[in-house]
């Protein structure tokens, strides 16, 4: 029987499947757990599932032992976790692709609605009490229809997205590393572009790429500079892919209409203008925030773990 560290609270049937064949030590609370106790805690395990609030990296892989065997993030982005250094120690790194694709592109879809809408605004004068009545131009906001999507990351999310903005009568451009599947470009009527083109040419931006150095600020003043004054701009990717000083003084200035995070270049912190801004809408990381999703994703996870200490190839391994 080996032993699984889980990092932070995951849905009961992850930790009940692992239970099954394994010694499962879960941490318990719901806040995230102390580096130093991470560290304590993870020593002598064969099998670490993290969240993405933990850091794996070479501290944390060489304070487990050399006996590890795997470690299963509980996210499909695994910027938290030193992949190089897993490899250097043997150690197999997991994601959890595909599981969250809906309920992510579920929210990118309510942003974008969020935002051109004025819906935020909008309950903000409700519950503030305020006085307020119809008018013709009272919190005008910008319709869909005919308008276009740009897609930056044409993945499985990037296409969910794209498939519900389709159905509100937008069209579709994306840039991606690499031409998307024919017969879906064709039912999206999805058309490839570099980045300058898509900036230039959406009324709404939605980011849906992974992040790593090369996609760190790939949103930065001379992009949002690139962007039209009426645009809005969606990220439920991760929150370095977006400058968000660049982003606030954007808004501020009103060089692009308006936008709607899930995720912040600091996170849990969002950056003080921000906070000050009417035309962004910001939500706690919600994207993958479903019961059905996160369970879903923890047991993927569990999945991952009992594969590799069977001795087999893991469902969704990294790279």
């Amino acid at each position: 029987m080996s032993r699984v560290v889980v990092t932070g609270q995951v849905p009961d049937a992850a930790v009940e499947k692992l239970r099954a064949a394994h010694e499962v030590d879960a941490w318990p609370g719901p806040q995230s757990i102390d580096r130093e106790e991470l560290l304590r805690r993870v020593a002598g395990a064969d099998a670490v599932v993290s969240l993405l609030t933990e850091r794996v990296d070479a501290e944390l892989l060489d304070a487990a032992g050399p006996q590890l065997q795997v470690v299963a993030n509980v996210a499909v982005g695994y910027d938290n976790i030193d992949v190089p250094a897993c490899s250097e120690r043997g150690v197999v790194a997991t994601n959890t692709p595909g599981v969250l694709t809906e309920a992510t592109a579920d929210i990118a879809l309510g942003l974008v609605l969020m935002a051109t809408r004025r819906l935020g605004e909008g309950e903000r004068l409700i519950r503030s009490g305020q006085e307020w009545k119809w008018g013709m131009f009272f919190l005008l906001g910008s319709s869909l229809q005919g308008k276009t999507l740009g897609v930056v990351g044409m993945g499985g999310i990037g296409q969910a997205t794209a498939r519900r903005a389709k159905a509100f009568g937008m069209e579709i451009v994306y840039q991606s590393r690499s031409e998307i599947d024919p017969g879906v470009a064709a039912e999206l009527g999805a058309r490839r572009v570099e980045l300058d083109e898509l900036l230039a040419v959406s009324d709404v931006v939605s980011l849906h790429c992974p992040y790593g150095p090369a996609t760190r600020h790939l949103i930065g003043p001379e992009q949002l500079a690139a962007m039209k004054d009426t645009a809005y701009l969606v990220n439920t990717a991760r929150g370095p892919i977006v400058d968000e000083a660049a982003l606030a003084s954007a808004l501020r200035e009103g060089r692009i209409a308006g936008a709607g995070l899930d995720v912040y270049e600091h996170e849990p912190q969002v950056h003080p203008d921000l906070l000050e801004l009417d035309n962004v809408v910001l939500v706690p990381h919600l994207g993958s925030a479903t019961v059905e999703t996160r369970t879903a994703m923890a047991v993927l996870a569990a999945d991952n773990v009992l594969a590799v200490l069977g001795g087999e190839r893991p469902p969704t391994p990294i790279g």
